[in-house]
C-alpha cells in the first residue's frame, strides 16, 4: 500500500468523524438534558427568539447525525464496512446534517420575523 492524496484524505475523513461525533452528540445532550437552547437554529451566530420551540427538530438533526457518524466508526474499526460504503454514509451524513441546520436556522428566524407580536 503506497501513501498518496488519496489514502491521506481517506485518514483525514475517518479522523475528522470523532470530533463531529462528539460535538453533535455534546449539542444533542445540551438541547434536550441540560434545556441550553444556546445553540438551535443558529443564523449569524444567533439563536432566534423562540429557540425552545426549534430544539427538538435541531436536537434530532445532530442526534441522528451523531448516531450515525458513531456507527460508521464502529464499523469502520471492526472492519464491517467496506471503503466505498462508509466513505459514502459519512460524507452523506456531514452534507446532509450541516444543509438541515442550515435550512433550520433560516426557517427559524423567518419565522420569528413574521410572527405576530
Amino acid at each position: 500500500m503506497a501513501f498518496d492524496v488519496g489514502l491521506a484524505l481517506t485518514w483525514i475523513l475517518f479522523l475528522a468523524l470523532f470530533p463531529l461525533a462528539f460535538f453533535w452528540l455534546r449539542r444533542t445532550w445540551r438541547i434536550f438534558v441540560k434545556r441550553d437552547f444556546s445553540e438551535v437554529a443558529l443564523k449569524r451566530g444567533q439563536p432566534p427568539p423562540d429557540a425552545e420551540r426549534w430544539a427538538p427538530y435541531e436536537g434530532a438533526i445532530n442526534a441522528v447525525a451523531g448516531v450515525v457518524v458513531v456507527f460508521v466508526i464502529v464499523g469502520v474499526v471492526f472492519a464491517a464496512m467496506p471503503y466505498q460504503t462508509w466513505t459514502a454514509i459519512a460524507g452523506s451524513t456531514i452534507w446532509c446534517k450541516l444543509f438541515a441546520s442550515f435550512a433550520l436556522g433560516r426557517h427559524a428566524h423567518i419565522a420569528a420575523l413574521r410572527r405576530p407580536r
